[in-house]
C-alpha cells in the first residue's frame, strides 16, 4: 500500500523560512563588516547616595533635581538647637577647666619658690653643721640625690618591716591557745572605753541638774562600768603571766617598732627632699598635669560637638547633577537614610560583553564608537579603560563543552560626552576599531 506523507503546514514553512533568512542576514552582516567586533550595553555613570552621618530635622534642602553642583556644595541642612546648646554646655566646661590650671599653674608658682627658698637657707645652715660624731665625713659630703636615695631604701624598708611583724601579730592571735587572751584583751579595751563614758556623763549629769534622781542614775552607770573595768582588768592581769601574753607582747612590740621606724624614716625623706624634689611641689606639679589633662579632655568633647555641628550641612562629594531628590524641609532624617542621588555625568562608561574566541582582540586604550538611538548618525569616542580578569558564561549555568562558545569577558569604555547628550541607562552599540 502507498502512503502519502501529509503535507507540510504553511505556517512552519513560514517559521523555516523566516529562520533562514535571518541566518542570512546576520551571517552576511558579518561578512559585510570584516569581522569587526561589536556589541551592546547601556550608559553608566558614578552614582552616590547622599545620606546625612546624624539624625535631625530637615531645616533647608538647597537642590533640585537635575541641577548640577560641585564638590562641597551644600545641598540639605538639619537643625542644629540641640547641638548648639551642648556646645555651649562644652564650651563652658573649657573656661572652667582653664581657669582651672591657671590656677593650679600659679599655685605650682608659689609653692616652687617658696620651696627653693627654703631649700638655700637649708644649705646655708649645712655649711655650719660639723661633722656627726657616728660619720667620718659632713652630711654634705654625699651627694643629695644620693641621700635622698639611701632614705627612700629605708622608708621601703620600713613598710616591709611593718608587712612582716603585722603577719607575725595576725599568726600569733589566731593560734588557738591565744584565744583567752585575745578575749580578755577586747573586753578590757571595751571596758575601759565605757569607763571613760560613763565618767564624762556622770560629770555632766552632776553639773547641769540638781535633781538627785538624776545623778542617782548617772551614779549607778558609771558603777557598772568602773565595776566591769575592774573585773577585765583582773582577767587580763591573770593571764599576763603566761607564755601566751609575752608571744603577744612581743609582736604588738614589733608592729609598734616597725611602725616608728617608719615615720621616723619618712620624716627624714622630707627633710631631705628640698626645693622642687619637695613632696609638696611634686604635688603642686601633678595637680598642673590633672589640669592640663582636663582642659584637654573639655577642648576635645567640644571638639566633638563642633564635628557633629559641622556634619549638619550635608555637602556634595563630587561634581555632578541631582538624579533624585527624596526629602523635603521639616522631615526627619535618620542616618544613613539616601536623602538625594547624585551621578557624575561628565564621566560616562559603558560595559559591554565580548565572546572569549574574540577576547585577544581589545587591549587597554583601545578606541570603539558608540551610538544610540536617541542620536541616530551620530558617533561618539569610546576607549577602553578595563578589560575582566575573570571569564563570564551567558547563561551562567552552561557547563557543556558546546556551550563555552557563550563564555564572555566583560570589557568597560569610558565614553566621551562633550555636549552632555548622553544619558544614564541609554542603550547603545559599539564597535570596536
Amino acid at each position: 500500500m502507498n502512503h502519502k506523507r501529509p503535507p507540510i503546514p504553511a505556517i512552519v514553512l513560514l517559521v523555516l523560512v523566516i529562520a533562514f533568512s535571518a541566518y542570512f542576514i546576520v551571517t552576511q552582516t558579518a561578512d559585510d563588516q570584516n569581522g569587526i567586533l561589536t556589541a551592546s550595553g547601556a550608559i553608566e555613570a558614578t552614582q552616590v547616595n547622599v545620606a546625612p552621618e546624624l539624625a535631625g530635622k530637615v531645616t533647608e534642602v538647597l537642590v533640585e533635581e537635575g541641577q548640577s553642583v560641585s564638590t562641597n556644595d551644600p545641598l540639605l541642612r538639619l537643625d542644629p538647637s540641640l547641638l548648639a546648646a551642648q556646645r555651649a554646655a562644652a564650651s563652658a566646661q573649657v573656661d572652667s577647666a582653664n581657669a582651672t590650671l591657671a590656677s593650679a599653674q600659679t599655685k605650682y608658682a608659689q609653692t616652687l619658690e617658696a620651696a627653693l627658698a627654703a631649700q638655700a637657707a637649708q644649705r646655708a645652715q649645712n655649711w655650719r653643721i660639723t661633722t656627726p660624731g657616728e660619720f667620718d665625713q659632713p652630711n654634705w659630703y654625699i651627694e643629695e640625690t644620693a641621700q635622698i636615695a639611701a632614705a627612700q631604701t629605708e622608708l621601703d624598708a620600713a613598710q616591709a618591716a611593718i608587712d612582716e611583724a603585722a603577719t607575725y601579730l595576725d599568726t600569733v592571735i589566731n593560734d588557738l591557745d591565744n584565744a583567752e587572751f585575745v578575749n580578755a584583751g577586747k573586753r578590757l579595751a571595751e571596758a575601759r572605753i565605757a569607763f571613760l563614758v560613763a565618767k564624762d556623763v556622770k560629770a555632766q549629769a552632776g553639773s547641769a541638774s540638781q535633781s538627785g534622781g538624776l545623778s542617782d542614775a548617772a551614779d549607778d552607770y558609771y558603777d557598772i562600768a568602773s565595776d566591769e573595768l575592774d573585773n577585765a582588768q583582773e582577767e587580763y592581769n591573770d593571764l599576763l603571766d603566761t607564755d601566751v601574753a609575752e608571744d603577744i607582747e612581743y609582736a604588738r612590740g614589733r608592729v609598734f617598732v616597725a611602725q616608728q621606724r617608719y615615720d621616723a624614716a619618712y620624716a627624714r625623706l622630707l627633710a631631705l627632699q628640698t626645693g622642687a624634689d619637695s613632696p609638696a611641689v611634686i604635688a603642686a606639679a601633678k595637680a598642673v598635669d590633672q589640669a592640663q589633662m582636663a582642659v584637654t579632655q573639655a577642648e576635645a568633647n567640644l571638639g566633638l560637638i563642633d564635628a557633629q555641628i559641622a556634619k549638619l550641612t550635608i555637602n556634595a562629594p563630587m561634581d555632578g547633577v541631582i538624579l533624585t531628590r527624596n526629602v523635603e524641609p521639616g522631615e526627619y532624617l535618620q542616618p544613613g537614610a539616601v536623602a538625594l542621588k547624585l551621578a557624575d555625568l561628565t564621566n560616562l562608561t559603558i560595559t559591554v560583553y565580548v565572546p572569549e574566541d574574540r577576547y585577544g582582540e581589545i587591549s587597554l586604550g583601545q578606541s570603539a564608537k558608540v551610538s544610540v538611538d536617541s542620536f541616530p548618525g551620530e558617533i561618539f569616542t569610546a576607549i577602553v579603560i578595563q578589560i575582566a580578569d575573570k571569564a563570564e558564561f551567558t547563561p551562567r549555568n552552561v557547563q557543556t563543552v558546546e556551550g563555552r562558545s557563550s563564555t564572555v569577558f566583560a570589557i568597560k569604555l569610558k565614553v566621551e560626552n562633550p555636549e552632555g547628550k548622553l544619558k544614564i541607562g541609554m542603550p547603545a552599540d559599539v564597535v570596536f576599531k
